[in-house]
């Protein structure tokens, strides 16, 4: 079965991370989220402690489908197993997804080139060759960048669309909409 995987590091932002992962789980992605800091246990930008479903060295992109890479913080750029894997990603045209200041990793590595991007504001210098926009999400082929967390939900919800199909992603936005409290 193919697997998404979604990557964590100190500084994250949970709400890119943590929206992203609850959006692909309704719609029925088989979504893991992996610590890069050699700890299960990851503190995102605001404080928020989350518990990793692997670490970056248990896994095997061998079956993976889609990376997906959340901002807050530029120390993800910092991981080079993870770029390695990212370039691979990328070589073999699989899928990547970057939100906020993420793109950033995929930019240095050459591999927005000549592709349209879009990423957190400032962050434009780092997309190398990029056909830079402001829209919220971006798909180019098998790049899908978005702009900031406060585009989480529109992000996922095309990831989804992408990994499920349109009335998948239709379906789990609807279902958001309509939850009653209790």
């Amino acid at each position: 079965m193919n697997k998404i995987f979604i990557f964590l590091t100190t500084g994250f932002e949970e709400i890119e991370a943590i929206g992203t992962i609850d959006i692909l789980r309704r719609g029925g992605v088989n979504i893991q989220s992996v610590s890069l800091t050699g700890e299960r246990t990851v503190t995102g930008k605001h404080n928020i402690a989350i518990v990793a479903d692997c670490l970056f060295e248990e896994i095997s992109f061998a079956d993976a489908q889609m990376l997906i890479l959340p901002g807050g913080t530029v120390t993800i750029n910092e991981h080079e197993a993870l770029k390695r894997e990212v370039r691979t990603f990328a070589d073999h045209e699989k899928t990547l997804a970057a939100i906020c200041a993420a793109p950033m990793v995929l930019g240095r590595l050459g591999i927005l080139r000549g592709k349209k991007a879009t990423c957190y504001a400032g962050f434009e210098k780092h997309l190398a060759g990029a056909i830079i926009t402001d829209a919220p999400v971006v798909v180019d082929r098998n790049i899908t960048t978005a702009r900031a967390a406060a585009y989480t939900f529109d992000f996922a919800l095309e990831l989804l669309s992408q990994l499920k199909g349109k009335a998948a992603a239709e379906d789990v936005a609807n279902k958001m909409k309509s939850i009653v409290a209790d």
